[in-house]
């Protein structure tokens, strides 16, 4: 299966639950799924996103 990625950096002033609505608010509106969280040292954290890519249908070809 192929996927796109989406990276974002949370800065260390967002707690998780602001994190967490706002990761459940991509999900929800734009198919993103969790794909990887790192956490620094000073609080950062890195997420990394994923979606499957959509086949774009070709002119003159049905599915």
């Amino acid at each position: 299966m192929d996927y796109e990625y989406a990276p974002l950096r949370l800065p260390s002033n967002v707690d998780r639950l602001t994190a967490m609505a706002q990761l459940a608010i991509q999900a929800e509106f734009s198919g993103w799924e969790l794909a990887r969280v790192q956490l620094y040292r000073d609080g950062t954290r890195k997420v990394m996103l994923r979606r499957r890519v959509q086949p774009t249908p070709q002119p003159g070809l049905s599915y």
